[in-house]
């Protein structure tokens, strides 16, 4: 479950993590109300308008603005609220903005320079460890810092049975080239984000940038957390959180029938029994000159109402060109799965495309047989192969 950036922020301060002060609105007079506490609180006569959609890059699409004044808070805060945001992450279609974070301006001047750094915990599946990736080069993609300049990208593994050791902290900060109060407020920052990161499930926590400011405190002036939703049984305080507007909206309509359903940029639906021949229909489809339009796993329990619910969430993509039914006979009788795709089919009253079905296992004949005999126009194969030639027929390859 992905977090906005103030919901990130509010996880942190709970564990000690420093951030700037700010709250969330919806409101442009709310917004100043917030900027003037704010400046009560720390003495800043600057602030920053945040835009708090699910997705990187709002600065360079205009989401982020430094207000000098309230009267540019207020300007600020009616420019971005409502706006239809795109950055490289939203696509070209964007996303509206429903809410706003104002925060304290902590480019404030001073002795000292001001340094932006990059650091993210997650889990290398490669090693089966937690790791924190970091760099000296902040506020920018880490992705171009690691192809450009990869000495400049760290990381450190942190062993499960011990969890981070003081001498990796102080070893980041090194890397990080800090120095004197601010190279003991890194190893504060390191220690208490990695207990964040474990103690809230995370399956990560993105930092970018982390601030030295000019009078070195370390503070965490953005913050990404997105959370194990197989955890949040643990976290009853989160679940709240969830920002269903920042969902896609199919996939929420697909959670609402307990379907694991994940869509994707392509033109062949998917309704398979089971995850690995979910990913071998998808590797089919793509040999086939097609692309999947979703992963779609309807469980073992492929009954009438689930294949027609399948039907209705994969219908709701107008990408969608033609749709494959891949179903292994094993808990679940291909000829119960037959009748449920014939039932389906005449409960929608009809399909606006082809749909290819494709069962093997347990009564496959017989499931093959009654869809031959339904009269509707659904295309039966038995093999993969023939499978992939009946793509390849349908969308003209």
């Amino acid at each position: 479950m992905n977090l906005h950036e103030y919901q990130s922020k509010n996880i942190l301060r709970k564990f000690g993590v420093i951030v700037p002060e700010g709250r969330v609105t919806d409101n442009a007079e709310d917004a100043v109300e917030i900027a003037s506490r704010i400046h009560d609180i720390t003495g800043n006569d600057s602030w920053v308008v945040k835009a708090q959609i699910h997705a990187g890059g709002r600065g360079k699409g205009g989401g982020v603005k430094v207000a000098k004044s309230l009267t540019e808070v207020k300007a600020f805060s009616k420019q971005i609220l409502g706006m239809n945001l795109v950055t490289h992450q939203t696509g070209p279609e964007g996303k509206i903005v429903h809410k706003i974070l104002i925060e304290q301006g902590i480019y404030y001047p001073g002795e000292k320079p001001i340094q932006e750094f990059y650091l993210s915990i997650l889990l290398n599946r490669n090693i089966g460890r937690n790791m924190i990736l970091y760099s000296p080069q902040g506020g920018m993609d880490i992705e171009s810092v690691a192809e450009q300049t990869p000495h400049l990208v760290f990381q450190e593994q942190i062993e499960p049975k011990v969890g981070i050791q003081a001498f990796q902290a102080r070893r980041i900060a090194f890397n990080l080239g800090l120095s004197g109060k601010a190279f003991k407020e890194m190893i504060h920052f390191v220690s208490r984000l990695t207990e964040a990161y474990i103690k809230s499930d995370a399956t990560m926590i993105e930092i970018n940038p982390v601030i030295k400011t000019s009078d070195d405190m370390i503070m965490a002036a953005d913050a990404k957390i997105t959370l194990d939703d197989n955890a949040l049984y643990r976290h009853p305080e989160y679940i709240n959180m969830r920002d269903i507007e920042e969902e896609d909206p199919i996939e929420v309509e697909a959670g609402k029938f307990d379907l694991n359903f994940v869509k994707l940029p392509g033109n062949v639906g998917c309704m398979v029994n089971g995850a690995g021949l979910a990913m071998a229909t998808m590797d089919i489809i793509k040999l086939s000159g097609g692309e999947p339009a979703n992963f779609l796993d309807v469980g073992g329990s492929a009954n009438a109402k689930r294949v027609e619910n399948g039907f209705r969430i994969i219908l709701l993509d107008p990408n969608v060109k033609a749709i494959l039914i891949n179903i292994f006979g094993g808990i679940v009788r291909c000829d119960r799965v037959a009748q449920g795709v014939v039932d389906a089919y005449k409960a929608l009253g009809s399909l606006p495309v082809p749909v290819i079905v494709r069962l093997q296992g347990t009564n496959a004949l017989e499931g093959k047989e009654l869809i031959d005999q339904s009269g509707l126009e659904v295309y039966s194969a038995t093999t993969l192969k023939e499978t992939a030639e009946t793509i390849q027929k349908i969308l003209g390859y």
